[in-house]
């Protein structure tokens, strides 16, 4: 995945800098506290944010928890630089970088906690097993994973719903989310305790957080 391949944050949909409008219709406030409730950072924590985009839940967990180390990772600098400005209090490392390709940018197994959200439904499926091969290069040992992102579309209600997303990011990438594919790829990369946390109905489908661990 070159930096001229990834998908925009709002795919064909609209520029990145309307990312925080649209993503607010989707219970946004709910499904972020969340993540970070599930992905519990601690003092002394080094957190990566994958695909993380305006910055808003690297900065939810920053300002859960002020003495963990967090760092957001983005590979489309106009969406960092919304980021940057977000943080007035440089609470973050922000990076730009591919997320199938995180040890160059952070290092093997140097962090405790990897989170990534509404980045994997945009991701071709090579891509999409390359992100989370690289997620679980990176996090030590007990490292925790917690990835909130389109799942399972349980009823037709919420196919239907899915279909505003998948105008704007693809049938062909997305429908892999939408038939529930993501915790098989998530045990596939190598991690355990693979669970479907929690489950959040929006206007534009079901968003699920999938939790799991690196032994």
């Amino acid at each position: 995945m070159s930096e001229e391949t990834f998908t925009p944050a709002l795919g064909r949909l609209a520029p990145a800098r309307f990312f925080d409008y649209v993503v607010a219709l989707t219970r946004e406030r709910l499904w972020r506290g969340l993540t970070v409730m599930h992905l519990a950072p601690r003092p002394g924590d080094t957190i990566l944010d994958v695909g993380c985009g305006t910055g808003s839940l690297a900065l939810l967990a920053a300002r859960v928890e002020p003495q963990a180390n967090i760092v957001g990772l983005d590979p489309d600098p106009e969406i960092l630089t919304v980021a940057r400005e977000k943080d007035a209090h440089s609470r973050v490392r922000w990076l730009t970088g591919m997320g199938d390709d995180l040890v160059a940018s952070v290092g093997a197994e140097s962090m405790d906690g990897v989170t990534s959200s509404l980045v994997l439904h945009q991701c071709p499926m090579d891509v999409k097993r390359a992100i989370l091969a690289s997620m679980f290069a990176v996090l030590r040992p007990g490292g925790r994973l917690v990835i909130a992102d389109f799942g399972w579309q349980r009823t037709p209600l919420m196919r239907l719903a899915f279909r505003f997303v998948q105008f704007a990011d693809g049938k062909t990438d997305t429908q892999p989310n939408a038939d529930g594919v993501l915790p098989e790829l998530i045990s596939a990369a190598g991690f355990t305790d693979v669970r479907e946390a929690d489950v959040v109905a929006t206007i534009n489908g079901t968003i699920s957080i999938y939790t799991a661990r690196k032994r």
